[in-house]
C-alpha cells in the first residue's frame, strides 16, 4: 500500500445525496495510509449520504469550501450521487474550488456522477473520462473522450485525474487514488 503520512486529502461534497460508499471506503483508505481525509462543503455543519436513494448517515465537515484553501491539500476526492455532484456544479465556490486542483497540478479522483463538477470547472477538454453511463454524453459535450471502463487514470493534462463508473469499481479507483497522491 502507497505511504500517505502527511498527505491531506480534499472530499468535496454538497449538503446531501452523497453516494455513502463512495466517501467512506476512500475515506478510510487515504486513512489507512497514513493519510489525513478532510470533509470539505459549501456549508458547515453535516451533511447527508446515501445508500441509493436511501438516507443513509450524516458526516461532520471539516471546513467550508470557501474557507478551505486548495494549497493546502495533496489530492482531491468527489464522491459521487446523483444529487450531491449536481448541487456542487450550481455552486461556484464549490467549482472553484475543485478547478484548482487542476490549476496547481494535483491529484484528482471523481467517480460515479462527480464528473458534473469537473464538467462546470472546464477541466475535463481533451482530457480521457470515465463515469456513470448517463455522463457520457455531457462529458462529450464538454470536449473529453468518455470510455467503459472501470478506471481512468488521464495524465494528458495538468495534473493526474482518476475516474471511475460505480461503486463496483471502488477498489481500482481506490488504488489508482492512493498512487497518484504518493507521487
Amino acid at each position: 500500500m502507497p505511504d500517505l503520512t502527511g498527505k491531506i486529502i480534499a472530499f468535496l461534497v454538497a449538503g446531501e445525496g452523497i453516494e455513502q460508499v463512495e466517501l467512506t471506503e476512500p475515506w478510510q483508505a487515504v486513512k489507512d495510509a497514513g493519510g489525513i481525509p478532510q470533509l470539505v462543503s459549501p456549508e458547515s455543519g453535516e451533511v447527508q449520504a446515501y445508500n441509493h436513494l436511501d438516507k443513509a448517515d450524516t458526516f461532520p465537515v471539516d471546513i467550508a469550501s470557501d474557507a478551505a484553501d486548495p494549497l493546502g491539500y495533496d489530492g482531491l476526492v468527489l464522491p459521487g450521487g446523483v444529487a450531491n455532484p449536481d448541487a456542487l456544479r450550481t455552486d461556484a465556490g464549490a467549482v472553484a474550488f475543485a478547478k484548482a486542483f487542476f490549476d496547481a497540478g494535483k491529484p484528482v479522483a471523481a467517480i460515479c456522477h462527480a464528473p458534473w463538477t469537473l464538467i462546470e470547472a472546464d477541466v475535463v477538454r481533451g482530457r480521457t473520462l470515465t463515469s456513470w453511463p448517463s455522463l457520457q454524453t455531457d462529458l462529450r459535450n464538454a470536449g473529453a473522450t468518455w470510455v467503459d471502463e472501470p478506471v481512468v487514470v488521464d495524465i494528458e493534462g495538468p495534473n493526474t485525474l482518476i475516474t471511475s463508473r460505480k461503486p463496483d469499481d471502488l477498489k481500482a479507483f481506490i488504488e489508482a487514488l492512493l498512487e497518484a497522491v504518493a507521487g
